[in-house]
């Protein structure tokens, strides 16, 4: 003998069963809001503590390096704030390790760094030769006994090791 299935009328007076009733106390889950067009979405910041702000937007900072490594090309000697140049430092090795290979493709990258061509042709004709047989290490950075006056900030000399004079 078939039994007969029974169906379960709900009214909307009737409300739902409560099943998990020890979680009455949590709120629904609402997903978050996609951001409105104007704001900008801020992705995860990995990897960016390991070199210094230096009080910039990472534009500014790297306009400010690009400015100051084509300075210490041209003088080869530069004079600026401690943390300007131990963060100098990275950015002038590197651009000599492009010299050295001395290869069209080294001297496109050395001209998206360095902001004037006649920079270039120095340091692939001058620097690159000059540091042939040395592996790393072509900056040194000094630093000099009096802070700066206005705001007694620490000022460092930083240079190219091995330079004329």
């Amino acid at each position: 003998v078939k039994q007969k299935r029974t169906t379960r009328v709900t009214t909307p007076s009737s409300k739902p069963k409560q099943i998990y009733k020890h979680l009455h106390h949590l709120p629904l889950y609402h997903p978050p809001h996609p951001p409105h067009p104007h704001q900008h979405h801020r992705t995860m910041r990995k990897r960016l503590a390991q070199f210094r702000k230096l009080g910039r937007t990472p534009d500014h900072k790297w306009a400010m390096l690009r400015n100051m490594v084509t300075s210490l090309i041209k003088h080869e000697r530069i004079v600026t704030t401690l943390p300007k140049a131990k963060e100098l430092r990275f950015l002038a090795d590197k651009i000599i390790g492009y010299a050295k290979k001395d290869s069209i493709h080294g001297r496109q990258l050395a001209l998206r760094v360095v902001r004037e061509k006649p920079v270039v042709t120095k340091l692939f004709e001058v620097l690159g030769p000059r540091y042939e047989d040395r592996s790393g290490g072509y900056t040194r950075v000094l630093k000099l006994s009096r802070p700066r006056r206005g705001d007694n900030a620490d000022m460092a000399v930083i240079e190219y090791v091995y330079r004329p004079g």
